[in-house]
This record gives structure tokens, sequence and C-alpha cells, in this order.
């Protein structure tokens, strides 16, 4: 009989990311606004074209990330067994350096205030977090942010044709958010010497046991999507923790919450947990997003019913948008599915970028007929986007692209009362229509669908006197700003309990207004302090 466990997955709707890095400032003033993590970002949206973060990453013939199968056709992690990490445990030279990430700076203010008189107008010199020197800014984060017309050093284009280069100069870019893929085979639990990187059974988060940690860093090396950091302050590893304070109460991640576009989608899949290592060993990477597709369980079979899972979670099972837009509709696909860590975090491919370079032919770029042709023809974007997401099979991009482009050509001539017409992608007009609700209208509770961890709260308690996540080196809660600007006077800190009340409530507590759920009509009661008549 198959076990069935629970994941809580992550689906990112690629042509609604407008690269405007809420989430990533979100994230990082969440979970690393303290000194030793200045260089982490858990989040980060990257322009495609690019070298992505840190650079050059997915260039695995360097850094030796995720799995590779041995002679026998078995699972090798790619830098190396056990043996191998023994040898090495004390310099590991497969690791990207500081300068790979970047090194962290601030601004030396001191000088503009302090500066004497001079003919020259001062300026606030940059100065490296790391040693406190004067620094010079040539690398971060977002240092290529928008500049996809230079696609020479990115790694994934090299593996496509020169006439799909040229392409992408004249007509093509993208934003690809990346958080840690939360893996069904993830190759940094398996590379950790001391044990403290670990897969919750309940809900598949990866997390780093702080206590377990000794700093060989061979997770950052076994990571194949460099999302695993080192805190040098504290000598620890730290990485996406996927907001779990939160899920537990059923709230959606940091980066979903504040997401201006609103492309993130969060649920739960079961998957045949006896099945995992096969999915990962099949011989050809062109098969491993099919071998994944095929772990997945139909919350609706009898064997779900049969499995050790809470009731509250098949139900969320049922009703997971993660599941309907990867398994049912199948237009999410996985992000470098050939590393073989079966990754958790799925992307709608874009098809914007297809839209637009019809409209720059002088085509219409909504016509289901011209964006097909675009797609099979022309290739833009399916060659680079298959080394993205398929190991370079183009055929699950191209029918993903051609649902997509279906869906929007019927749903146009439906908004201009013409009639719609519904081209061949495999699709039936009831389920053109859900699609397009999912992706479009749907709203807070039908884009998070998260199953609550622990639900027997005692009543009327929304706020506690300190926070669990306050200790030394951890993110806390230290003030607005970051470390820097020093701790809060030691007033009442909200819990997430309390904080899933007020974000979901349509009722006022203690003076606080849910602006997440007002209509934008009329005048909260709370909003503006109490006029007081004049006696």
């Amino acid at each position: 009989m198959a076990t069935i466990m629970a994941q809580i997955a992550m689906v990112m709707n690629l042509d609604k990311c407008i690269g405007c890095h809420t989430c990533s400032v979100t994230c990082k003033q969440t979970w690393t606004n303290r000194a030793g993590v200045e260089y982490v970002w858990f989040n980060n949206v990257e322009t495609r074209p690019g070298q992505g973060y840190p650079r050059r990453y997915e260039d695995q013939d360097r850094w030796r990330g995720g799995w590779t199968l041995d002679r026998r056709g078995r699972l090798k992690l790619r830098a190396g067994g056990r043996l191998r990490k023994l040898l090495t445990i004390f310099a590991n030279p497969l690791m990207p350096a500081l300068q790979d990430y970047y090194e962290p700076w601030t601004y030396d203010y001191e000088n503009l205030i302090r500066a004497p008189l001079s003919e020259d107008v001062p300026v606030a010199p940059p100065r490296s977090l790391i040693s406190n020197r004067p620094t010079k800014i040539e690398w971060s984060a977002n240092w290529d942010d928008d500049l996809g017309g230079d696609p020479s050093p990115d790694p994934v284009l090299a593996k496509v044709s020169d006439q799909v280069k040229l392409a992408f100069e004249q007509a093509f870019m993208f934003y690809l958010p990346r958080i840690c893929e939360h893996c069904l085979n993830p190759s940094c639990v398996a590379s950790c010497p001391s044990g403290a990187l670990y897969k919750r059974a309940e809900d598949g988060i990866v997390l780093v046991d702080q206590d377990k940690c000794r700093g060989w860093r061979m997770c950052v090396t076994g990571c194949p999507y460099k999302k695993i950091y080192f805190n040098h302050k504290t000598g620890k590893a730290e990485k996406c923790t996927f907001c779990y304070p939160r899920v537990e109460v059923g709230l959606p991640t940091v980066c979903s919450e504040t997401c201006v576009g609103r492309l993130r989608y969060l649920g739960v899949l079961l998957y045949d947990a006896d099945r995992v290592a096969a999915a990962a060993s099949v011989a050809n990477e062109r098969d491993l997003y099919e071998a994944q597709l095929d772990l997945f369980v139909d919350p609706y079979d009898p064997a779900v019913d049969a499995a050790d899972l809470p009731a509250d979670w098949v139900e969320a099972a049922r009703r997971s948008p993660v599941y309907d837009l990867i398994k049912k509709y199948r237009i999410a696909l996985p992000l470098h599915p050939e590393y073989r860590t079966l990754p958790m975090v799925w992307y709608v491919p874009p098809l914007s970028p297809v839209v637009d370079a019809l409209a720059e032919g002088g085509h219409d770029g909504e016509d289901a007929v011209n964006l097909f042709a675009a797609i099979e023809s022309l290739r833009i974007p399916v060659g680079y986007l298959a080394e993205l997401f398929t190991a370079g099979d183009p055929a699950p991009v191209t029918a993903a692209l051609r649902r997509l482009a279906a869906m929007r050509s019927y749903m146009r001539s439906v908004n201009l009362g013409q009639p719609p017409v519904l081209a061949d992608a495999g699709l039936a007009e009831e389920q053109v229509h859900d699609m397009y609700r999912l992706l479009a209208l749907a709203k807070y509770d039908e884009r998070y669908v998260i199953p609550t961890a622990f639900g027997n709260i005692p009543p009327g308690i929304v706020e506690e006197g300190g926070c669990s996540l306050d200790y030394d080196g951890g993110p806390g809660m230290q003030g607005p700003f970051g470390e820097a600007s020093g701790r809060p006077d030691p007033v009442a800190v909200e819990t997430f309990h309390g904080l899933k009340q007020r974000q979901t409530s349509d009722e006022i507590t203690r003076d606080r207004v849910n602006l997440l759920n007002w209509d934008g009509r009329g005048i909260p009661a709370g909003l503006f302090p109490t006029k007081r008549r004049k006696s």
C-alpha cells in the first residue's frame, strides 16, 4: 500500500510578475534583518535572461549541486559521497564566495555631516558591512535587473540555439521570483554531515536545526538552487522557512501575502512517498517532469481516505489551487527538474513575451491562431523556457503555452461580446472558465488554501508578552528597520494566531482596522480618531 504524505507547495504565475521586489523586501525585513545575514535573500526576483543570484548558480559543472546517476542508475550527490565530504570537510571549494553573492554595504553618512568646507559637494561613500572599510560596489542581488538584453552570462541561454539568442536580444525578458524549493528529494538534507537539515513529515517544509548545525556548509554546495546561506555571525546555515509559523495557523507566506501582482498560490499536494527515489532516478532527464507528476495522488482517490491524514488536510488537498494548476490543467512546471531534487515550487510560464513579439510585428497578439504559430514556429520563448522548466523538452512548455493562449483568446472574445471560439488545446469550455477564474479572479481564500497545524487556541488569546523567534542571531521582532534600529519597548508582541485573526476578520480588534478586507468604499469605523465634541 502506498504511503501517502502531504506537502505544502507553491505555484507562481510569471505572467503577473512586474519585478517590483516587494516580496524580496518584506521577506528580508521579516527574516534576515540582522547582523550576519546582510547578503542573504531568502526570496529574490531575477531578470531572465540573466546571471541569477548568486552569480551563475545554475552552472552545476562548477558548483556540483543536486543529484546525478551513477553507472548503475542509482542516485548520488553530484558533489560526492561521504568519503569526499570527509576529506573536504574543513575546506570546501565547491561553494560560492561572498563576491558571487555580493559584499553588503552601507553608506558613510557621517561624511556628509562632518566633511570640512570645500568647493566639492561631500558624498556618503560606501562602506563594507563585513569589514567596515571603504568598498567599491560591483555586484548585488539585483545587479542585472531589467537587463535581459545582455544574455551572454546566462548559463541557461548557453544551451539554446543562436536563433533563440538573437530573438531574446530583440524582444524577450521576464521576471523569475525564487525561494527555497522545499524539494521532495532534497540534496541539501543528504549533504549535511551533522543531520541539521530535515524535511518535516507533516507538511514537507525543509528546515535547519540550529542546535545541530556545525557550519560545515556542505548544504550550500549540495543545494543546486543555492538557497541555503551561511550566517557568518552565528556560524550556522539558514534558509527559507516557508514562513512555517504563519503556515501553521493557516496564513500564507510573507512573500505571498505582500505580492503586488497576486501571482502566488499555496496549497496541499498529496504524493506517494514510496516512489520518490524511483521518480528522481529515471534515466532520461526529460522524463523527470512526467515522473514527478505521476507522484502526485488524486485527492479524491479512495486510497487517500484510507491514509493516515487529518480530515482538514484531505479537504484542503481537494480544494488546492496548486493541484489544479500543476496536475489538472498542466500549466505549471518545475524549476530545473534535471537537478533530480523534485522541487515543489512550480511556475506558470510567461505568455506575454510572445504576445509582445507578435504585436511589434503588426499582428494581433491575442489571437489564438497567431499565438499558436508564434509558439510553434518562432520558438519564442520555448527554447529558453524548456531549459528552465523541463530539462530542455519543449513539448510540455508548448502545451502549457497553448492552453494559456487558448484561454486568453477565448475569454477576450467573451469579454468583448464576440462569439467565442475555443482553440484546440486540450481544454473544455468549463475548464477554460475555471482556469481563468483561478488565474485572474481568484480571491484570497481561493489562492491560499492552507490547513492549520495547531488550531486549538485558548479563546481570547491574540497577543503574548514575548516572541519565540527572538533569540541571539534569530530573526526575532527587533524593530522596524532591523537590528541597528534597536529593540522596541517591551510591550505585547503579536503572535501569528492574533495576526491571522486580524487579517481574516471583519471585526476591529483593539482599535485596529483590517485594510486587507476593506473594499475602499466609505470609511470603516476606527480608521480615523473619533472627533471630540466641543463643550
